[in-house]
């Protein structure tokens, strides 16, 4: 037993004409995801370019660090001779309780 659909020639109009319909409805809802995808993207990028202004404005002194690297020795043996003026002032005092 075969079964056979009468379709007309109209009949196939319509259902091109449906399926076309559907296509473009999924096309244009797309498209509004896209549409809204671009605004936050937008919106997001603007806010970044504020946080990166601040980041170098943070960092714009850093050049500048490279000027206390032959001072470090310095500051070390300036550390050391505070260090032995601590102790010195210490020495006597472990011994009392508190």
């Amino acid at each position: 037993m075969t079964l056979t659909l009468a379709v007309t020639n109209n009949g196939l109009w319509a259902i091109a004409l449906i399926i076309g319909l559907l296509a473009a409805l999924l096309v244009a809802g797309l498209l509004l995801v896209l549409v809204r995808a671009v605004r936050d993207i937008d919106a997001s990028v603007s806010s970044l370019l504020d946080v990166a202004g601040k980041v170098a404005g943070n960092t714009a002194h850093i050049p500048q660090l490279q000027a206390t690297a032959p001072v470090l020795g310095q500051i070390v043996d300036e550390a050391v001779v505070q260090d032995g003026y601590m102790n010195a002032l210490t020495d006597g005092y472990g011994g009392v309780p508190a």
